[in-house]
């Protein structure tokens, strides 16, 4: 991976409910949208292929794609024809099991598959699979990317896991509703702060199933410090990162006085009521 300023980007859009077909056009659109400006990385919102307030899991059934599928070959020849990256969320279907998943694409097809491990009572996680395959960092072109999906960003662990296995790049597909609005005013923040790493939250916008998302699509750098925030309609939010700047944990404020390091400081012989699940 080169050194300098990287360019990325957060699509944010209005899926359609169940409209897998119109909503494949608006991510390819806004995708080729996004790369032609210059962008190597892009992130849509969760559930971008095919909505998200589902009032059963058998409505949503058949709107869920394999992985690969239609909608992925159909996207990583986008990311191919642009040399690129691009994350977004969609309804997996794997066997008789339905999970609220993303993917990672890249120039060489499909990199990686995230199901979302935590799950709200709210919308199709009330009736998806919870994730089964943990959290993972995938090393690209252009930096070691990791993803997590809306609610995990509640639980600290879930970003300190991927920052663990050398996430320089967090992607965080979500559908926010207007119940959520401290997430982008205070969670994102922390999460690339106590990390170093770069957040790039996706939410969507529009109102769906009685809910209404607001957007602040954020980009937020390893301090902490949000280099972009879109607005309440759909847009496409650029920001320039340099991914070797997640790698250097350790902060010296005065050299040899006051230096820290949130990843190497740690004490986890400590932590043990962490993987409690019944600590209190």
């Amino acid at each position: 991976m080169s050194s300098g300023p990287l360019s990325v980007a957060v699509a944010q859009m209005d899926p359609k409910l169940g409209q897998s077909a119109a909503n494949l056009r608006t991510i390819q659109a806004m995708g080729e949208e996004a790369f032609a400006h210059g962008a190597r990385l892009v992130v849509f919102p969760e559930c971008a292929l095919s909505g998200y307030g589902f009032a059963s899991l058998e409505e949503a059934r058949p709107v869920a794609e394999p992985i690969p599928g239609p909608a992925t070959l159909a996207l990583q020849a986008l990311c191919a024809r642009y040399q690129s990256y691009l994350v977004a969320g969609l309804l997996e279907r794997a066997g008789d099991a339905v999970y609220n998943s993303a993917v990672l694409l890249g120039p060489e097809g499909l990199i990686g598959t995230y199901r979302k491990i935590h799950l709200p009572w709210l919308g199709v996680d009330r009736f998806v699979t919870p994730g089964d395959q943990g959290f993972k960092v995938w090393e690209t072109a252009i930096g070691r990317i990791g993803i997590a999906i809306c609610y995990d960003l509640r639980f600290p662990e879930s970003l300190r896991v991927l920052a663990l296995q050398g996430a320089d790049i967090i992607a965080l597909p979500t559908n926010w509703p207007d119940t959520s609005q401290l997430m982008p005013e205070f969670v994102t923040r922390t999460r690339a702060l106590e990390n170093r790493v770069y957040l790039l939250a996706c939410n969507r916008v529009g109102e769906e199933s009685g809910f209404w998302f607001f957007g602040r699509s954020q980009i937020v750098g390893t301090s902490g410090k949000v280099l972009i925030e879109a607005g309440e309609l759909p847009e496409i939010a650029y920001a320039s990162i340099d991914p070797l700047r997640a790698r250097q944990k350790r902060l010296i404020l005065r050299p040899g006085e006051f230096e820290m390091d949130t990843v190497g400081d740690r004490r986890p012989e400590w932590y043990g009521p962490i993987v409690e699940k019944d600590a209190s």
